[in-house]
């Protein structure tokens, strides 16, 4: 063991048990950056208050997992969209269901209010963009052109533009009142997560799992500057609200940069996991993260983090406070003209089925009955909510900043940690010497639910099942001989372990021979190996390689992998489902037109053997996607990560029913 002075220009605030199940979907509010809704794989949204244990207001009403949430830029109303493609929107203030909207066919990815007007846009699994009108209940418009699902949608400052984000790594930017793209982004090499406009000037970023951010000009329709980094896939980003810098969220780590030109001012290492939202208030930047149904804040000390100047690339070096940075760039392109009253509604209205040209007087009276807000702490609904709706004298108290942990609080770092390991920083030791030092509040944290061991493996895991790694060394007799030799604790370890060490040397002996095939170039045999070894595990590896690479994928060697590949679907390893899925998705998108198209074509005229060959590897493929579909639709109804990767592929797979 070892101590260390923690820093504290970053600190976890809290930790919640927010649902009773997995969490789906969480964002924060961007007014008062105190404000939290969680979306759940138990069908709720729950409201939070940052810093506070107890739920708020819980909103029913979806009858599938929640997928995505938002709220408006008041604070007065949430929307939230599901698995089965249905949107309902709530009013906090009334604590009850506004509206009901139907019409997409596939998962809700990703929603977003308008910055004046009653409207609501959704970008969906099925790659359809639709504006709506609160007000009117109906869809105003549909936008197309994304060709995967769209992961993230913003309008800008002004209310004129609608910037997408999908899988397809594309970014789009629509014209809301002409009802069509303006221009299309590319440049990203895989699927963008996340976009953001500045908040005064015609600049767009977006964030893509290609470990990339890229700051696009709207004036001049093409890229300012890209800035990569080798961390992990950008999760989130948030401008500064002078716009003098851009803030990206990491697994573990936030990051600073500018544009012109492009540098990185800092990065401040924090243990949040994987971010999910970033919000900022009292010149401290909140972040929230979720691991399964467990939801954490974390803060940032924006005081102490460089926003300016020529730009670091490691980590802050001290706690020192840094002169506030000067905006920059407010002359370089536009600003945007901000209207005075309300947005009007688009130019063209369309309809595109029966289901959005519903008359409202029925359903609404359905929605009260099937859809409830629940107030679970009336004490704070009405300390948040209330004071709204009345006219005070006395204006509202203003929120204080989140304190620091105290300067000198001792951590404890264990030694044998791995780089990607975290550090546990809320554990103080005793201090004996100043007994009266302030000690950092617990985190607040609902009842522990007990949970059974999954039927499904987690892929992104830090322990192994059901084991505990101190139960396999040796137990310490006497408290001084604290360490142990590398030897002896290797042998405990693999003392009853034989069996399991045979394993892993022929498996490693399988790749090395399936590895000894690939380097001479023919892929083919290399695979063919692969396979005749009977081993998953080996089959996953190998496809971990192939989907990196699309053009690797040949007709032959799809009649081979697909056997495998529908073994991997069935697979009790999330992993090897992953892998199973990705690569049939390629199959997929690369061949199945292929494969249509040669089965569909009239028979040829004499004799043409490569015809023929391929007609029969075509045959063979579509008689295994046949047999696959079958697997995919009967899973399409899972929820989470898997259900929403069956969906995507029941899309594809349209053709076999």
């Amino acid at each position: 063991m070892a101590t260390s002075v923690a820093t504290k220009t970053a600190w976890k605030l809290q930790e919640i048990t927010a649902h009773s199940s997995n969490v789906s979907s969480l964002v924060l509010g961007k007014s008062s950056g105190r404000l939290l809704a969680t979306g759940g794989e138990d069908c709720r949204v729950n409201i939070w208050s940052v810093n506070k244990p107890n739920c708020i207001i819980s909103l029913t009403g979806h009858t599938t997992p929640v997928e995505s949430v938002r709220i408006n830029t008041n604070e007065e109303l949430i929307v939230a969209g599901s698995q089965s493609g249905s949107i309902r929107v709530w009013d906090l203030e009334a604590a009850k269901i506004l509206r009901t909207l139907m019409g997409h066919k596939a998962n809700i990815c990703s929603l977003d209010f308008h910055p004046f007007g009653s409207f609501v846009a959704s970008g969906s699994l099925d790659t359809n963009i639709k504006l709506w009108d609160v007000r009117r209940k109906g869809c105003v418009f549909r936008y197309k052109g994304h060709t995967q699902a769209v992961r993230c949608l913003r309008f800008s400052p002004d209310g004129k533009w609608l910037a997408s984000a999908a899988d397809d790594h594309t970014v789009k930017l629509w014209d809301l009142a002409a009802g069509k793209v303006m221009f299309e982004f590319t440049g990203h090499t895989g699927p963008v997560n996340v976009v953001e406009f500045h908040p005064n000037e015609y600049l767009l970023a977006s964030g893509s799992a290609d470990r990339t951010v890229r700051f696009w000009d709207l004036e001049k329709f093409q890229v300012v500057s890209c800035i990569e980094e080798e961390a992990t896939p950008v999760r989130c980003v948030l401008f500064n609200p002078d716009g003098c810098c851009l803030y990206s969220g990491y697994q573990d780590s936030l990051r600073v940069y500018g544009w012109e030109p492009e540098r990185c001012f800092d990065v401040v290492l924090v243990t949040w996991g994987k971010v999910a939202d970033l919000s900022i208030c009292n010149n401290q930047l909140i972040g929230v993260s979720v691991s399964q149904s467990t939801v954490s804040s974390f803060v940032v000390d924006l005081s102490r983090v460089t926003k300016s100047g020529s730009g670091l690339h490691g980590p802050i070096k001290d706690d020192r406070p840094l002169v506030q940075p000067t905006p920059t760039g407010s002359s370089l392109r536009r600003i945007y003209d901000r209207p005075s009253t309300t947005c009007s509604k688009p130019q063209r209205v369309k309809h595109n089925s029966e289901s959005e040209r519903r008359s409202p007087s029925s359903e609404d009276d359905r929605d009260e009955k099937e859809s409830k807000a629940e107030i679970q702490n009336p004490e704070d609904y009405k300390e948040i909510f209330q004071p709204k709706n009345s006219i005070t004298r006395t204006p509202p108290p203003k929120s204080e900043p989140f304190p620091a942990p105290p300067e000198d609080e001792p951590v404890i770092i264990k030694e044998a940690a791995k780089p990607s390991q975290v550090v546990d920083i809320q554990t103080p030791l005793p201090n004996q010497e100043n007994p009266d030092l302030v000690q950092r509040p617990p985190i607040a944290s609902s009842t522990p639910v007990t949970r059974a061991e999954p039927s499904v493996i987690p892929a992104a895991r830090n322990a192994p099942i059901g084991l505990k790694a101190s139960d396999f060394l040796p137990a310490v007799k006497n408290q001084s001989q604290c360490e142990i030799v590398d030897e002896e604790a290797m042998s405990q370890i693999r003392k009853g372990h034989e069996t399991m060490c045979v394993v892993l040397t022929s498996r490693h002996k399988n790749l090395d021979t399936v590895r000894a095939m690939w380097s001479t170039g023919d892929i083919k045999t290399s695979v063919d190996s692969a396979v005749a070894i009977n081993d998953l595990s080996v089959i996953v590896d190998l496809l971990n390689i192939v989907n990196q690479k699309a053009s690797l994928w040949k007709l032959d060697l799809c009649t081979i992998i697909l056997p495998q590949i529908e073994k991997l679907l069935q697979s009790k390893y999330e992993s090897y489902v992953q892998t199973g899925c990705t690569s049939l998705k390629l199959i997929l998108q690369r061949f199945l037109p292929l494969i249509t198209d040669i089965l569909a074509a009239p028979p040829s005229v004499g004799v043409d053997i490569t015809r023929e060959e391929r007609l029969h590897k075509c045959k063979l493929c579509y008689k295994q996607l046949k047999n696959i579909s079958n697997i995919i639709k009967n899973k399409s109804g899972l929820s989470g990560r898997h259900g929403s990767a069956f969906r995507e592929l029941h899309l594809l797979m349209a053709v076999f029913e």
